[in-house]
């Protein structure tokens, strides 16, 4: 099953040729489930429902309840903001839970869940964008708190782990990052531990999502970083999603253009029960 999280970053930039060159990215993948932050809708257009028609997916969406800080900064209160799922199998469950925000600057942040109906096992799966500011760690563990808990009121009923990705505006060493694993520290949800699937990719593989080489990103000098994630429980039976391989995608110009100001993150986790799969899906302990 191949996943993607994707921060596509609404209706910044040329944004019409920017989103021809997302579908073009998403397209080459061929993605079983997409995360994507930062989606707009506009007088009845909505950018997941184009993509999702364009891919021949199904998708839900869920807008924020407070999008004023956004059409501030574009200048337009007509465009909506908020996360969606594009998803290869049909969605037959959602929620959405609202995140706490800093004192004074809500902008909406939400988590989205959405229950795919794959064959075999349906699929707990979670979409979320939390707050950047900077100096927010300690609202992002808030939001993370609020985040554990949706995910365990939605994981149960199915072998396949419960899979949660998204723009965490967080390094990956961060307390939120480490609250939400849940085993590099105690989880919000007793027993509850949700690996991050970067640990599998290859050493030396690029691995900063936010990265000063986009043009979108370099004019604020900051540091290249990874702040999206995809994380996975520990797998069910036989392996039953456990990680195969992950990388970047959406790292460079298409037709000239840069898809968005974040790359992608692509995950390939196992949709079918293995003998020879690993029994948890965690990193060798260090002895």
């Amino acid at each position: 099953m191949r996943v993607v999280t994707w921060n596509v970053w609404w209706r910044f930039g040329p944004w019409e040729r920017r989103q021809k060159a997302v579908l073009a990215v998403l397209r080459e993948l061929q993605p079983d489930v997409v995360g994507l932050q930062e989606v707009w809708a506009c007088g009845g257009e909505n950018l997941a429902r184009w993509l999702a028609d364009e891919l021949g997916l199904h998708w839900t969406w869920a807008a924020s309840e407070a999008p004023e800080r956004w059409q501030r900064r574009l200048g337009d209160a007509t465009v909506d903001f908020g996360c969606a799922v594009l998803s290869r199998w049909p969605v037959v469950d959602r929620a959405v839970v609202r995140l706490p925000a800093p004192e004074g600057d809500d902008d909406g942040r939400l988590g989205l869940y959405a229950r795919l109906d794959a064959p075999g096992h349906p699929v707990p799966f979670f979409t979320t964008h939390l707050t950047s500011t900077t100096d927010g760690s300690a609202v992002r563990c808030a939001q993370v708190r609020v985040l554990a808990g949706f995910v365990a009121a939605h994981r149960g009923g199915t072998a396949f782990p419960p899979v949660l990705t998204g723009d965490f505006n967080a390094w990956p060493d961060s307390d939120e990052i480490r609250l939400i694993g849940g085993y590099k520290t105690a989880p919000v949800v007793p027993g509850q531990v949700l690996f991050d699937t970067w640990e599998y990719a290859d050493p030396g593989a690029p691995s900063a999502t936010w990265d000063a080489a986009n043009p979108y990103v370099a004019p604020a000098f900051p540091p290249s970083v990874r702040i999206d994630y995809i994380h996975v429980g520990p797998p069910g039976p036989g392996g039953l999603g456990h990680v195969r391989s992950v990388r970047r995608a959406g790292d460079g110009p298409v037709d000239g253009v840069w898809p968005s100001d974040h790359a992608a993150v692509v995950a390939d986790l196992a949709d079918a029960p293995s003998v020879a799969a690993p029994s948890m899906a965690a990193p060798a302990a260090p002895r």
